[in-house]
């Protein structure tokens, strides 16, 4: 309906124009105008106008036509412009706002018939049917997975990986033969939404997740950022280390940048995935994103408190982290308008000044000041580390995810990772003069 609308606009206002440029010429090739009934030039037996007379005459009118047509040009941009204002309210009497830019949800499914708890959540909280489809991929061929989905009739777009053939690996890989058919599975499916489908973006979660009533909000809000800051590749709904007690309650409208690529509910262009795509790998794609190689420098948003929970113990991760860390994660409640805040703070030169002021500005603590609650103050607090196994000690020892991906730790920025302790906010961190990831620290 919107793209009918604005078509008949900009005909209308191609009519308009065409109609004033026509009559314009139509007025040049009247006779010069006098008095009724006077005789022309001709009858009274006058000379004909000088060959220079008649070019002056032509270059008159030619500067007329040119000054017509930019006033044309700029009726038009005005039209444009203010094209909000002529929309017609729906069927239920709201305004269609228009030039809103489209952001599927494509959920990645394959035999978890608990998916219909992530669709749920996700339609209950969408505000706009138009501006989010929902596509739903399903690999696996799994029946009753495929009749939940279907049982969402066209609230929901589904999808059907065809390809469902075992793939060839070495004999040491073939327990990791789930991996492939996800990194399989997420490269056709991609290419359903960015080439088939012809999307600019897409927000991908996958079918064992929940998400927050504030979920569409926070991506709207950060999608121009992402198109304009080359410095970031995508947005991330999730903490790794946001469990309960580890973030602040009173700041769910905290946001990061980090070096670490979380995933779990995370927002791409299409401009990435045509640089991905060329190379996308067999199996372990999102080990293979947090490669120096497809990261290059650029970071990702997260939140203090994640916008998506998982509820999937059970998949071919078999409940890796589950238990210790991913079940105590805290989904945020508190609807954030995050479309009415300013953003900007985020951008990458802001942001890292005032970041690296604040955390090496904080007062150094011990280990066992933190551990133990022995802190004095309100925060924050800096906690150094000064080596793979020192920072994998502490991580471990104060209850954050320890491990390390390419060198970058879990929700870090810049080597630094920000968590609560008792109530207190700590960074830990390398030391002053940070300069780049060991890819070795893994």
């Amino acid at each position: 309906m919107l793209r009918k609308r604005g078509s008949l606009i900009v005909c209308g206002t191609l009519v308009f124009v065409s109609w004033n440029a026509i009559l314009v010429l139509l007025l040049w090739g009247r006779a010069p105008s006098g008095q009724p009934g006077e005789p022309s030039r001709e009858q009274r037996g006058l000379a004909k106008e000088p060959a220079a007379d008649v070019l002056a005459d032509v270059l008159r009118m030619a500067d007329t036509f040119e000054a017509e047509l930019e006033m044309q040009k700029e009726i038009l941009l005005q039209i444009q412009d203010h094209r909000s204002l002529w929309e017609l309210p729906n069927k239920k009497g709201r305004k269609v706002v228009p030039r809103q830019p489209v952001i599927p949800i494509l959920v990645i499914a394959c035999n978890r018939v608990t998916v219909k708890r992530c669709l749920d959540k996700l339609l209950e909280y969408r505000p706009s049917a138009e501006l989010y489809p929902i596509i739903v991929s399903q690999d696996c061929g799994h029946a009753e997975t495929a009749e939940v989905i279907g049982s969402y009739g066209s609230q929901v777009t589904h999808l059907k990986q065809p390809d469902l053939s075992d793939i060839a690996v070495r004999p040491e890989h073939k327990k990791f033969q789930g991996y492939y058919k996800i990194s399989r599975h997420y490269h056709w499916a991609l290419n359903q939404v960015f080439k088939s489908l012809s999307h600019s973006s897409v927000v991908i979660v996958e079918d064992d997740l929940e998400v927050a009533p504030d979920f569409f909000e926070y991506f709207r809000a950060l999608h121009p950022l992402l198109k304009s800051d080359p410095s970031l590749w995508c947005v991330s709904a999730w903490n790794d280390n946001g469990r309960d007690g580890y973030v602040d309650p009173g700041k769910a409208d905290l946001l990061y940048r980090t070096d670490f690529f979380p995933g779990l509910g995370w927002m791409l262009l299409r401009e990435l995935w045509e640089e991905l795509e060329p190379k996308w790998p067999a199996s372990f794609w999102d080990d293979w994103m947090r490669q120096p190689e497809q990261r290059r420098g650029r970071a990702c948003i997260r939140p203090e408190i994640s916008r998506t929970l998982t509820f999937g113990r059970r998949g071919v991760s078999l409940g890796q982290f589950y238990d210790k860390y991913l079940r105590y994660i805290k989904l945020n409640s508190e609807f954030v308008p995050f479309t009415k805040s300013d953003l900007s703070y985020l951008k990458e030169e802001t942001y890292r000044e005032k970041f690296e002021k604040e955390v090496y500005s904080a007062p150094v603590v011990t280990y066992e000041d933190v551990k133990q609650g022995h802190l004095s103050g309100a925060g924050p607090f800096r906690l150094q580390y000064s080596s793979k196994d020192s920072f994998k000690v502490m991580a471990k020892n104060l209850g954050i995810m320890e491990d390390l991906k390419s060198g970058v730790p879990r929700s870090g920025y810049r080597g630094v990772v920000s968590f609560m302790s008792r109530g207190r906010r700590v960074f830990l961190a390398p030391p002053p003069g940070w300069t780049h990831y060991d890819p070795t620290w893994s």
